[in-house]
């Protein structure tokens, strides 16, 4: 528990944006010791393009899965916070692109439709307008109502080409600007910069995974059918106790031969990590969960991870309410499995008891730590509204007084949220995860 200290996300939030704030005071310095451009109009496009390339940085860093971030803010934060950044970067870019044609137009006295056509001869200014025109694209396909129309899949492989954009745009940077060749200090800054930025991408997203499969080697050692529609797949590897994972994290799944190398999954450990094997419990939603119950024993699993804030290190007070919906019972059931005993009430939301996901393993925690487990069962719209704020006084009288952790669908968690404000528990004793890759 932690009392009278800086909350884990509150430092790692201060750091990030320090970091962000640090680098546009670097950036706003050299760009006012660069000079002017050609006209009031370019100075300004100038302007916005540096800070476009700022915000492509920062977006790298945001989704390079940083372990030190990712377990104190969590992926579904950096995930939302990577969205905002980039409908900003779209428009930051949009409106450098613009001023910069505007500009030109008037420098040579000619309509912005000739100045186009004119800058798009130049090599240098054709890459940064494929940049542009690729960030139209994704940024496109990830508006949330073309978004949802989408398969995973096939939005990701688009979301991908924004790595070429990054790449077209820094080349772009490199023949372009003038503000960070203005002097020695502007050139190493910059390089730096990037150097950084791809080096954590690179780091977080390919070398740390590979690194710890090979180490790891992870293999299928057992497959448990819970129910009809869920199943428990258990993990086995090398040296496990040297995995930082924590109860309530997931990981990023693959089981090659199973599916496609590309088709990958964020499930919850079900269990609490013991050094020895790891446990997924996933319900059969779609093809790939469906098809985990015929994995043959033996074979080899791909994991990246662990990821996710969803964590005791986030822990203040000395009891502890659990609330689950459906599936989202797996990390709170490996969360319950880590706490030392006493004061821990769970309440776990199903429609019927049938649907009830590891409800003997949780009954025999919870008794065994001699807390509470409320078994809430009924169909949203019937009358059974067990989140709202009288719902959940009735059922825990000092839920104020507790770290009250929340997973489950996302109707669910947002209607505990909005009754936990009305309570006024304090922000810093609430923690949500909400689970995916998109």
């Amino acid at each position: 528990m932690r009392r009278r200290t800086v909350p884990p996300v509150v430092a790692a939030r201060w750091a990030l944006w320090a970091f962000v704030v640090a680098n546009l005071a670097i950036v706003e310095v050299l760009f006012l010791n660069a000079g002017t451009g050609k006209n009031g109009v370019l100075t300004v496009a100038k302007f916005f393009g540096l800070h476009a390339a700022v915000l492509m940085l920062f977006q790298l860093l945001l989704v390079a899965r940083l372990p030190w971030l990712d377990r104190r803010i969590g992926m579904d934060r950096l995930t939302v916070w990577h969205r905002w950044v980039g409908f900003t970067l779209l428009w930051t870019l949009l409106t450098h692109a613009v001023l910069v044609v505007l500009g030109f137009a008037r420098l040579d006295d000619a309509s912005m439709v000739k100045t186009f056509f004119a800058l798009a001869g130049v090599p240098a200014s054709l890459l940064g307008m494929l940049a542009a025109a690729l960030v139209v694209v994704v940024a496109s396909v990830s508006a949330r109502k073309v978004r949802r129309r989408l398969r995973y899949e096939t939005w990701h492989g688009v979301h991908l080409l924004l790595y070429v954009a990054l790449g077209l745009a820094f080349v772009h940077q490199l023949q372009e600007t003038t503000t960070f060749t203005s002097s020695a200090f502007a050139k190493i800054y910059w390089w730096a910069l990037w150097l950084f930025a791809f080096g954590a991408l690179v780091t977080g997203r390919i070398v740390l995974p590979l690194w710890r499969n090979a180490y790891h080697r992870f293999e299928v050692t057992a497959v448990v059918p819970e129910s009809d529609d869920v199943v428990s797949v258990h993990v086995t590897g090398r040296h496990l106790d040297r995995l930082p994972a924590r109860a309530g994290q997931f990981c990023i799944w693959r089981f090659p031969g199973h599916h496609h190398w590309w088709l990958a999954n964020p499930f919850s450990l079900s269990a609490a990590p013991d050094g020895r094997t790891l446990r997924l419990t996933a319900k059969a939603v779609g093809s790939a969960s469906a098809g985990l119950r015929h994995i043959p024993v033996g074979s080899r699993a791909f994991v990246e991870g662990p990821y996710g804030a969803f964590t005791s290190l986030h822990r203040t007070r000395p009891g502890a309410l659990l609330i689950a919906g459906g599936v989202g019972i797996t990390p709170v059931r490996a969360l319950l499995e880590e706490e030392p005993g006493g004061d821990v009430v769970v309440l776990y939301r199903v429609r019927t008891e049938h649907d009830a996901v590891l409800v003997d393993e949780v009954r025999a925690l919870v008794a065994d730590r001699g807390g509470e487990l409320h078994l809430l069962t009924g169909r949203t719209g019937e009358g059974s509204t067990p989140f709202e704020p009288d719902g959940l006084r009735a059922l825990v009288p000092d839920l104020a007084e507790r770290d009250v952790y929340v997973c489950g669908p996302p109707a669910m968690t947002s209607a505990v949220l909005g009754a936990l404000r009305g309570l006024k528990v304090p922000h810093r004793q609430v923690h949500a995860e909400r689970f995916g890759l998109a």
